[in-house]
């Protein structure tokens, strides 16, 4: 969450919302969000993970990560799903990816 909040404007000059959601609740979830400056949801459930296409981990009830980078038209350009701490998506690394896309309109 911190390299989305270092490149926020960066992001955000190119057109990009960031939005985040942790199965945390409201308190918990506030911590990690504080200073952030972008939406940041809590408590989600299986129900919500299921409607991602996400992972549910049923020993530790928690969603696995799952990041999703959409157009405009909100198709999915590029979707990150894993099952630990590698293979996240970077910020900067996403700054580079719309950038791409911006290039071959």
């Amino acid at each position: 969450m911190d390299g989305y909040a270092e490149h926020r404007s960066e992001l955000e000059s190119l057109g990009a919302s960031i939005v985040a959601a942790s199965v945390d609740d409201p308190e918990k979830a506030g911590e990690i969000a504080d200073g952030k400056g972008f939406p940041f949801g809590h408590s989600v459930t299986r129900a919500d993970a299921d409607a991602l296409g996400s992972w549910w981990e049923d020993r530790r009830g928690i969603i696995q990560p799952s990041e999703f980078l959409l157009n405009a038209e909100n198709k999915v350009m590029a979707a990150s799903y894993s099952d630990g701490p590698i293979g996240r998506m970077d910020a900067a690394d996403i700054v580079k990816v719309i950038n791409f896309y911006e290039s071959k309109k």
